[in-house]
């Protein structure tokens, strides 16, 4: 992969422009978070009202988020033909209105529909967002910048466990869906505050130029962004390693989120408040991980980040594993957290820096959402070694995985800290 000066040097159209930037992003990730925690919630009360099987019920989940899968990937190549802030403001529009129709549903078929749409649109935003605050900021602070856009999904996270309680004795869960009609706002607003990045602006009229002269036709060729993530050995190499990554990591994370609550109450007899509680601390240790591997990688490179957070990974969920009493289970999970799903701090600027302008969009959603596809077995590889076994054997199993992640880093994955965008 050939490094060249960027064109990100070059002043935007307006101060402000990576703020900005970065808002619309971590607006964007915040409702991935707050839309799924916040259906989970609502699960209940809408299979009383539609009268929905256990199966059907959870089936809303399951679409959702193969929505997001396909939705990760048509949209990121999308984003790399016709710019980051264009494609966010739609994938943001189509959120907003197929969940404010969710609030119209009749039954099970037009709401399982309105729920995968909505999840099409979900799907987007992380992979844009990544890419237009990486595009928007300078190297020596793309992983930081990057990990905040990772903050937004704790935000989002926080933002459902607190409000959706609340407010759903009060609007019921088709004024829940209602509310989600306010992103379509967010949506109009970055349109209209938040410009292109100028790399990705010189990348269009180069592209432009070359086109109107006939010498690079095949430039702009359907799937063309999806071929340069296997141009060469080395970009292939890379991109297995970080499918790698992205699925040990979405694995990890679902199959402990999910069961967590699980394990307490089963192992220690916690009540679910308590359980509750303590599954908080390690969504808190979680937010402090994403933050610090920011800082971690600007300052030292993301392969020592990387390598370091995997090997805490190992070591604190074998431990979390082994812990009895009420202090060290609080500690040891908030421990546990930073270095769970603390890497997904590093995604964006390294996905950002082993891939050019015209396909970097389509990396970061397509890679990550291989990782979210596998990650949706973890927590029925959880739960099937929890039966058979134990909880702390599950664990262990999870605690191994990370092995696998040190060697595709060692072996796959060039360290690229300070690179200019290609």
């Amino acid at each position: 992969m050939t490094v060249v000066t960027s064109p990100a040097a070059a002043p935007n159209a307006r101060p402000g422009h990576a703020g900005r930037a970065l808002i619309a992003s971590v607006l964007g990730y915040a409702m991935d978070g707050f839309d799924l925690l916040m259906l989970g919630f609502m699960l209940p009360a809408i299979s009383a009202d539609l009268h929905l099987g256990a199966a059907q019920a959870g089936s809303l989940v399951t679409w959702t988020l193969v929505g997001a899968v396909a939705g990760g990937i048509v949209f990121g190549m999308l984003s790399d033909r016709f710019g980051r802030v264009r494609v966010l403001t739609w994938t943001i529009l189509l959120f907003a209105v197929f969940t404010g129709l969710c609030a119209l549903a009749r039954g099970y078929a037009d709401l399982l529909v309105y729920r995968t749409v909505a999840g099409v649109g979900l799907g987007g935003e992380f992979g844009i967002g990544m890419a237009l605050v990486a595009e928007a900021w300078p190297a020596a602070q793309r992983a930081r910048a990057s990990s905040y856009v990772g903050l937004g999904w704790q935000a989002g996270v926080l933002a459902a466990a607190l409000l959706t309680p609340a407010l759903l004795p009060v609007v019921g869960w088709r004024g829940m869906f209602g509310l989600g009609l306010l992103p379509a706002v967010v949506s109009f607003a970055v349109r209209r505050r938040v410009e292109e990045p100028a790399l990705f602006v010189a990348h269009a009229a180069a592209r432009s130029s070359r086109s109107s002269d006939g010498a690079s036709a095949a430039a702009g060729r359907r799937g063309q962004s999806l071929r340069l993530l296997v141009a060469d050995r080395r970009t292939a190499c890379a991109s297995v390693g970080v499918a790698v990554l992205c699925s040990v990591q979405n694995f990890g994370y679902y199959g402990l989120m999910i069961w967590l609550p699980a394990y307490l109450s089963k192992s220690f007899g916690y009540s679910l408040t308590r359980s509750g509680l303590w599954t908080a601390a390690t969504v808190a240790g979680m937010a402090l991980g994403i933050w610090l591997f920011g800082l971690a990688a600007d300052r030292f490179g993301r392969k020592p980040a990387f390598l370091l957070y995997q090997v805490g990974a190992v070591a604190m969920v074998f431990v979390y594993a082994h812990l009895s009493t009420p202090f060290a289970l609080l500690i040891g999970g908030a421990a546990m957290g930073v270095f769970v799903n603390g890497m997904l701090g590093g995604y964006g600027a390294l996905i950002s820096e082993l891939y050019p302008t015209a396909a970097r969009a389509t990396a970061q959603n397509v890679l990550f959402n291989i990782g979210r596809a596998v990650g949706g077995f973890g927590p029925l590889a959880v739960g099937a070694l929890a039966a058979r076994y134990s909880f702390g054997a599950a664990l262990g199993m999870l605690a191994s995985i990370y092995v696998l992640d040190i060697l595709a880093t060692l072996w796959l994955i060039p360290e690229r800290r300070g690179a200019a965008l290609t």
